[in-house]
């Protein structure tokens, strides 16, 4: 499989150093005293993050064309849609520990920052493999597919943190406190070392990424296969994933038929990649299956929602 990429060096070591700018700016400026972020502030970050991608895809599509858009702009909303699904397993694991809410940021902080790292290795492992391997592209597709339908069988299922392998591994290998020491992720008790109740959740969050990860960066690929396109939708995504938490946490129970929509978005993203020596589904006609599929699912959750909300209220006259 030829892959062929729109990335030169310089615009690589652009985008790189507006990434670590931004984080810096959000860490050292915005977030250098632990506080609650509430709904304004949240939903001010997550313009912005989402107003920086969209101009980064007018960008593509001035100099590149409007097909090398259309990929970004279809990858950018696959790699958001999916990154919401994190918001639930988030909200168990800070519940789940008890993390106050004026610590949640720092945690998501690093954890997102690993994120990127993380996910930048597993991006260009991708791209090489499919380069060598063309076969991969159906092992890809056959395993979205599979995913799909899991998650939509799992779609009411959720597992407690408590429950966690790794939680219990952790507190097994690493000396542990249930005390909170500000936001420090270790501190001092009876003269030893021990992580903090946010350390394990860090743990927790990291190793939820990598999970969903797994299912996203092939998701990407039905896409495209340009590794700069991949690379730069998927870190935009992540990026605004914060304040998109901070946005919804309070209201990922309205959101009822969010999974069953990413299920069909990975069904569908699957079957591309199954189907793509037969025929390649354009970047448009992706983008627009992608749009509607996710419109359904929220449109539908809002009704229902306001319908439980209607009878409650009747209910209570």
């Amino acid at each position: 499989m030829e892959i062929t990429s729109i990335g030169s060096p310089a615009l690589w070591a652009g985008f790189i150093l507006f990434v670590l700018g931004m984080l810096a700016l959000d860490l050292g400026v915005f977030h250098r005293k632990a506080h609650v972020v509430g709904y304004k502030e949240a939903a001010i970050w997550s313009g912005v993050w989402i107003g920086l991608a969209l101009v980064f895809n007018a960008g593509i599509g001035w100099f590149f064309g409007a097909e090398r858009a259309g990929e970004f702009l279809a990858g950018y909303l696959i790699e958001k849609s999916l990154s919401v699904d994190n918001i639930f397993v988030f909200v168990v694991i800070f519940g789940s520990l008890g993390i106050p809410p004026q610590y949640q940021h720092r945690v998501l902080f690093w954890g997102i920052l690993t994120a990127l790292i993380l996910r930048a290795i597993m991006i260009f492992a991708g791209v090489a493999a499919l380069a060598k391997f063309h076969w991969l592209i159906y092992v890809f597709g056959g395993f979205l597919v599979l995913t799909g339908i899991k998650l939509w069988l799992q779609r009411d299922k959720a597992k407690s943190p408590e429950d966690s392998k790794v939680l219990r591994w952790a507190r097994k290998v690493i000396p542990t406190t249930t005390r909170f020491d500000e936001q420090r992720f270790f501190t001092m008790e009876n003269g030893k070392r021990m992580a903090t109740p946010l350390f394990l959740a860090l743990i927790l969050i990291e190793v939820s990424d990598v999970i969903f990860a797994v299912d996203s960066i092939p998701a990407i690929f039905a896409v495209t296969s340009d590794p700069f396109i991949v690379f730069t939708s998927n870190i935009f995504a992540i990026l605004g994933l914060r304040s998109l938490f901070f946005m919804l946490a309070g209201m990922v129970d309205k959101f009822r038929y969010l999974k069953v929509g990413l299920a069909l978005v990975l069904v569908f993203v699957g079957v591309k990649m199954l189907i793509l020596d037969v025929y390649k589904i354009p970047a448009l006609v992706s983008l627009t299956v992608i749009l509607g599929i996710l419109a359904a699912a929220i449109i539908f959750s809002l009704r229902a929602s306001r319908r439980e909300e209607a009878a409650a209220a009747a209910s209570n006259r």
